[in-house]
Parts: structure tokens; sequence; C-alpha cells
């Protein structure tokens, strides 16, 4: 997989799917643009540049998020909510990652504007295959819009 220089942003509150995300994505090469935040909250404070992960500047804006619906604090049905509607953000790609199948989730995430979403295999090498696949599409193929801040400094 070639290097990318793409961000990623996982949020997930399951040590265990962290520690098996990360180690496909370094075996990737991608593993290095990954920050991590456990909750909804701390997804919102991070994205939002609030909260302890925000610096003074602010974290960089992720190009992808990968979202777990099923969260503390803040749930990622609400965080995707927030997400879609604040112009800020609205635009980063999002991609819940969950062990959730159910028809309504799905419905309800879709109809929030998320851009793919992936049920988490049980079994370790289809989970590995499912993270190594999303990595290369998000980090790889998919083309994502500058950033609206961005994109006002380049206008004349």
């Amino acid at each position: 997989m070639k290097k990318s220089n793409k961000r990623i942003l996982l949020v997930e509150d399951d040590p265990n799917d962290v520690e098996l995300i990360l180690h496909v994505f370094r075996w990737c090469k991608l593993g290095d643009l990954v920050d991590v935040v456990w909750d909804g909250e701390q997804a919102l404070d991070y994205l939002f540049g609030e909260g302890e992960k925000s610096g003074d500047k602010g974290p960089p804006k992720p190009d992808v998020i990968l979202l777990d619906l099923k969260l503390p604090k803040v749930s990622g049905l609400e965080v995707l909510r927030r997400l879609k509607a604040e112009p800020r953000t609205k635009h980063i790609p999002i991609v819940v990652l969950t062990s959730s199948s159910h028809e309504r989730d799905v419905v309800e995430c879709y109809q929030l504007g998320v851009n793919s979403f992936v049920t988490k295999p049980v079994n370790f090498n289809d989970f590995s295959t499912v993270i190594r696949d999303l990595g290369f599409y998000w980090s790889s193929l998919n083309i994502t819009p500058p950033d609206e801040e961005d994109k006002d400094k380049r206008s004349p």
C-alpha cells in the first residue's frame, strides 16, 4: 500500500478493536496518520477544537472518520448528526464501523449523511481484511474536498 498523508480519526471505545485496527494500519503504513478518541464527547471536542485534545490551533482535521455507533457519553449517531449539521465538518467523510447490523441503524446513518456503513466482522482475519481495505480506499483512492478554510485562502 502506498504511503498516504491523509489523517484518519478513529472513534472507538473497545480497546481490543482499537489495538487490532492500529495494528493493521501500522502494517499498511498508515499507523502514524491515525488519531484515536475513546468516546463521542472526545470526538466532538477533537473535531470542534475544544477540550484536552484540541491544543491552541486545534487538531488537524481528519480526511476520514471511522465511527463506532455504541459509544459512551455521546452516541455515535449523535456525533454523526452533529458533524453533518455543522458547516465546518459536514464535508468530512464518515464511515460507521460498528458491530450493529440493525436495519434502523443503517437507515438512520444514511439519512444523516454517512458515507459508508460497515459491520465489524467477528472473525479475526475478516476483520483485518476489512480494516486494510478501508484504510486503502480512504487514504489512497478517495479524493476529499479541500477544507473550507484552505479553500478561502486560495481564493483571489
